[in-house]
């Protein structure tokens, strides 16, 4: 994923969280994991940076992962509460699937009196890669998805939530379709170094970024052979890696970051990469922008807010939820205009919410590949409901 990759669950930069790639790698064993064998790899996801999930139990909240990123991990020695992981050979495009889970979650909301919970869905990023982000076949996951969201608030309302759950619609990144020859020529990094004689281990050939480790030794020369090779490639010494990107600074990052200019991936000795669509590329671009929507009893109507990072999130989710957040790199100062909190309400009404949200609050999360829907029910809500219990 590359430099799009961002965790709002977590709220932190890619260089203070350390999930720095979609791989988890091993550069003595030379084993590489992909995203879906991860799941259980505490030793991947667990980087002294603590998700919501884990914050909010220890704050007197009932927390859930249904086949959320990360969610079969311990943190700290903890476990989410409980947490549903999926299988490296799970499908992620079953329409009839997607609601069958939200019917799951309303569930655990609504009987089991869960107070945060995230759920998560492949597409529209695995259609995106496949055949590329300008295609009819993504368009038609597309209204795919439009169907489920709108089965989600049919849902929120035959469960009698719609007074009482904001929502939340965001994506983790965007994409764009893959150069290839003979429209250009395309990067092959074995044009220019030879990986036998330069590179001990390497992490390309998986989009627009990459990053290699070069043989004791053989930094410079590594270096000096890649930083002018291709005119759509631009090489950096880790120490020199644009600040901008929040990134290089993790222990886990590689001596040699790459990136491709747009559409231009990063080919090692082979071009092996098919996919047709890709993210990873510099998060400046409005092609690997995301989108934030939200609505709900929390939220202003009609509101529109300025572009912001995604590490801002957290705070506004631990506001809501009624919790203390952890240190993280966002700020509630961004959001905090699109929340009622922020209006003028009358005097009695503020007092009475800051007490509750000092008590209690609950949630229900959604992710979608591309797409993320988070619900956070009223604080109020759950407060009455759980004096009456």
């Amino acid at each position: 994923m590359g430099l799009t990759l961002g965790l709002s669950d977590k709220g932190r930069w890619i260089e203070d969280h350390g999930v720095i790639h979609n791989m988890m790698f091993d550069t003595e064993t030379k084993w590489k994991y992909s995203f879906k064998t991860t799941q259980n790899k505490t030793e991947w996801w667990d980087n002294g940076v603590l998700p919501l999930w884990i914050t909010a139990q220890r704050q007197g909240r009932k927390t859930a992962s249904f086949h959320y990123p990360g969610g079969g991990a311990k943190y700290d020695g903890e476990a989410v509460q409980r947490a549903l992981v999926e299988s490296y050979n799970h499908p992620d495009d079953n329409e009839t699937e997607w609601r069958e889970n939200i019917d799951i979650v309303m569930n655990w909301f609504t009987q089991e009196d869960f107070d945060f919970v995230t759920l998560y869905y492949g597409e529209p990023d695995n259609v995106g890669h496949r055949v590329g982000p300008e295609t009819e076949e993504r368009r038609v996951m597309i209204r795919q998805i439009d169907r489920t969201v709108g089965y989600l608030v049919e849902a929120i309302e035959r469960h009698g939530l719609a007074e009482h759950l904001n929502v939340i619609i965001t994506s983790d990144h965007g994409m764009t379709t893959v150069k290839k020859r003979p429209n250009v020529t395309e990067i092959l990094l074995t044009n220019y170094i030879k990986f036998r004689d330069l590179v001990k281990f390497d992490i390309v050939d998986y989009g627009g970024f990459g990053m290699l480790l070069p043989i004791p030794g053989q930094e410079e020369a590594a270096y000096q052979a890649l930083k002018d090779a291709h005119p759509h490639l631009h090489v950096f010494k880790k120490e020199d890696f644009p600040e901008r990107f929040h990134f290089a600074k993790h222990k886990r990052v590689l001596p040699i970051v790459m990136f491709g200019d747009s559409g231009y991936n990063l080919n090692g000795q082979l071009i092996i990469y098919f996919n047709k669509g890709d993210h990873g590329f510099d998060n400046d671009l409005l092609e690997m922008k995301t989108i934030f929507r939200a609505f709900g009893p929390d939220f202003k109507k009609n509101h529109l807010a300025e572009p912001f990072d995604s590490i801002h999130i957290y705070p506004l989710m631990c506001r809501i939820l009624g919790i203390t957040p952890e240190p993280h790199n966002g700020s509630l100062a961004v959001t905090w205009d699109m929340l009622l909190e922020a209006s003028d309400q009358q005097a009695g009404e503020k007092a009475q919410r800051a007490a509750i949200l000092r008590n209690t609050g609950i949630g229900l999360g959604v992710v979608i590949g591309l797409i993320a829907i988070v619900f956070v029910s009223s604080v109020a809500h759950t407060a009455v409901r759980r004096k009456k219990e």
